[in-house]
């Protein structure tokens, strides 16, 4: 159900207006929160079946969806922050997770724990990573990491058989150039992850390092940064990758990725966003890792897909947590979620789901089950100023892929900028 702040205080206003003039005493004001994540259409529908299925069982307590695009998120989530118009409970990631914390914008969540909160069966792993110097400012709804999304049928015409499990860079470069010469062009390997920073920073945990050290300050070297833009210029002088005008939108849509529409092979995204993507697909879809360098460290780790945080700004403190349970909890609502946001944290929970999973969802387990012993240790979160390191990243890596700045040259630029941009953010 869907009910504008607006449209609710009308309703009631009606309703009191009635209830006085028939000489009856006038109702208690009814309960809201507001909920307020990113999402994509099939988020956005199960999400609003939640409400739904809150409502029905909690119906003194009301509660107002509010749904946007990553793109977008944060830019809103800003500056309701700034406006002190934070949504009660909003959709938090394990990047921005700290930043948010130290702007005070989240309340610790330690209180409910064990009283109205009831996660003692939690995975203690994916519950600390909701903790912030101590203490638990989020709440893990699922439990994910990235992944190569390929085009099953389009791989096995090519005849491409790697183990994309244990695959290297080497073989999915070779892996590109056979899918977009056995199609005649018409679907090309994958999609240019030039501007995906998520995948860069497995690159240099590969290499050896973190992205960011242990006290916030930028540890990718530019060599880091010009041998990764190198790698997929080369790949895009060979023509195997998705073309450049789609690949400077930012932040494009499931439904408008090459694997979706069906000009490419493959593309990057996270390991809980299987579900919208095989929604948007027509093709049957299957997961591989990213690829691995020969001799290098794990680049990927297993994280808090998203979490659920209680806002600084939350009135009805009660109301919202006991929302926030029933999400992780009850089991009409559990069902629902499945595994769109990720793995849940309760073993409970998974076990209650085992029987339901559809197809993608089994792919996902599988998935997981089969990265487990492949993958590094979670990293330390991003520090302040990572939201705009990303921009950075997007904005001075679309020149290499126009042709504007050589990949060294960029390389330099970005790493001097990142640095100032978290120095000025401290």
């Amino acid at each position: 159900m869907k009910m504008t702040r607006r449209g609710l205080m009308s309703t009631m206003g009606a309703g009191l207006a009635a209830s006085t003039l028939a000489g009856v005493p006038a109702l208690a004001q009814a309960r809201s929160i507001r909920h307020y994540w990113w999402g994509n259409p099939e988020r956005d529908k199960r999400t609003f079946a939640v409400i739904d299925t809150f409502q029905k069982a909690k119906t003194d307590i009301k509660v107002s969806g509010e749904t946007i695009g990553w793109g977008d998120y944060w830019t809103k989530m800003a500056t309701q922050t700034a406006g002190r118009n934070m949504a009660d409970l909003v959709q938090m990631d394990y990047r921005f997770l700290f930043e948010y914390v130290r702007r005070g914008a989240l309340k610790p969540l330690d209180e409910y724990v064990g009283k109205s909160l009831m996660i003692a069966d939690f995975d203690k792993g994916p519950i600390d990573g909701g903790r912030v110097d101590g203490k638990l400012y989020a709440l893990n709804i699922g439990s994910n990491s990235q992944v190569i999304v390929h085009n099953t049928r389009v791989f096995k015409e090519a005849g491409i058989d790697t183990d994309l499990i244990n695959w290297t860079w080497d073989d999915f470069a070779k892996s590109c150039e056979t899918i977009t010469s056995k199609t005649g062009g018409k679907v090309k390997g994958s999609d240019d992850l030039s501007l995906m920073i998520e995948v860069f920073e497995s690159w240099v945990r590969q290499n050896g390092r973190e992205f960011y050290d242990k006290d916030g300050k930028v540890a990718a070297t530019v060599e880091d940064v010009a041998s990764y833009w190198q790698f997929w210029a080369d790949l895009r002088k060979k023509d195997v990758v998705r073309s450049k005008d789609k690949t400077v939108i930012l932040d494009i849509p499931i439904v408008e990725s090459g694997v979706a529409v069906g000009d490419t092979a493959m593309s990057h995204y996270w390991s809980n966003q299987l579900v919208g993507i095989q929604a948007a697909a027509k093709d049957k879809i299957g997961a591989a890792m990213v690829p691995h360098k020969k001799g290098g460290q794990p680049g990927q780790f297993i994280k808090p897909s998203m979490f659920m945080s209680l806002s600084r700004d939350a009135k009805d403190v009660d109301a919202a947590i006991a929302y926030m349970n029933a999400w992780v909890t009850d089991p009409a609502i559990t069902k629902i979620l499945g595994l769109e946001r990720g793995i849940p944290a309760s073993a409970k929970v998974r076990e209650q789901l085992a029987p339901g999973l559809n197809e993608v969802e089994k792919v996902s387990v599988a998935y997981f089950n089969a990265i487990a012993s492949k993958v590094g240790p979670l990293p330390l979160p991003a520090p302040k100023g990572a939201g705009e390191v990303r921009d950075a990243f997007m904005r001075i890596g679309t020149d290499v892929v126009l042709d504007r700045a050589s990949a060294k040259d960029a390389a330099a630029t970005f790493v001097g900028d990142a640095q100032a941009i978290v120095e000025r953010a401290l």
